[in-house]
């Protein structure tokens, strides 16, 4: 269990704030909704989407059903000096490494620095309860952040809230029905060989400018493999994500309806 604003315990100024990173995807919309319907109106809140520019089209459809379904205005907010990833990848000469992604560092952790008091914000994030040692990297990365875990405090995995999601009447992201297993931008510089393999199939276009862009600034995104080289065999992503409700997303689900999601 992992209730990141009471882990501390030291005196901190009043809360003022409530911040909910959405990132288009089922985790993080599940995550707004149960932190919205707990905050209740108490504190001043925004939902807020970092633009990447390479994100599928679809993902404004889903927004905004979201929105629908949260009774609340999500954001739009974007660093201005870039474009999109590939602004990021050719101004910067760099894909990924030891230090992450560059796209990231611009593109969210950046907006949310713009964005955030770190004093009196309480902020949300769309881990779930399969990703605790990445709630507790963030925690060991930011620890200025006052972070609420809202999944992991009630055992939601990635699979409730994508079935969570589809009961509340809205279609998961075009990227989950074509076989992802998250709501990235196409074409991101974390994937894997399998995942690699995937986009040269499904956005062929997308996996050469990788490519040609690797060769550019001379350094793969896939440790010891340039994307031009890469065996089409090669890894293995599994095409179809795990939709299956169980155990805990019941007494989820319960507690929206209680607020009158």
């Amino acid at each position: 269990m992992i209730d990141m604003e009471l882990e501390l315990n030291i005196e901190k100024p009043p809360l003022k704030r409530l911040l909910v990173w959405f990132s288009a995807g089922a985790t993080s919309a599940v995550a707004a909704a149960v932190a919205l319907k707990a905050n209740a109106g108490r504190l001043e809140t925004r939902v807020l989407y970092c633009e990447t520019g390479n994100h599928h089209e679809d993902n404004l459809r889903f927004l905004r059903e979201v929105s629908e379904w949260i009774g609340h205005r999500i954001e739009t907010v974007r660093n201005l000096r870039y474009r999109d990833v590939d602004g990021v990848i050719e101004k910067e000469r760099y894909l990924n490494g030891p230090d992450g992604a560059k796209c990231t560092q611009q593109l969210k952790i950046r907006v949310r620095k713009e964005l955030q008091n770190v004093a009196t914000d309480l902020q949300v994030f769309g881990f779930h309860a399969g990703e605790i040692d990445r709630a507790g990297d963030f925690r060991y990365n930011w620890p200025e952040v006052r972070l609420s875990c809202p999944l992991i405090e009630r055992n939601l995995f990635h699979a409730d809230c994508l079935a969570m999601v589809r009961e509340a009447g809205i279609e998961v992201p075009m990227l989950y029905r074509m076989g992802y297993k998250n709501n990235n931008c196409i074409g991101c510089v974390k994937g894997g060989k399998g995942y690699w393999n995937k986009v040269r199939v499904d956005f062929p276009s997308v996996f050469l400018k990788r490519a040609k862009q690797e060769r550019a600034i001379g350094h793969s995104c896939i440790k010891g493999t340039f994307l031009d080289e890469l065996d089409p065999a090669a890894g293995k992503y599994q095409a179809e994500p795990d939709i299956a409700c169980e155990g805990h997303c019941v007494s989820a689900r319960i507690e929206l309806e209680a607020c009158g999601v």
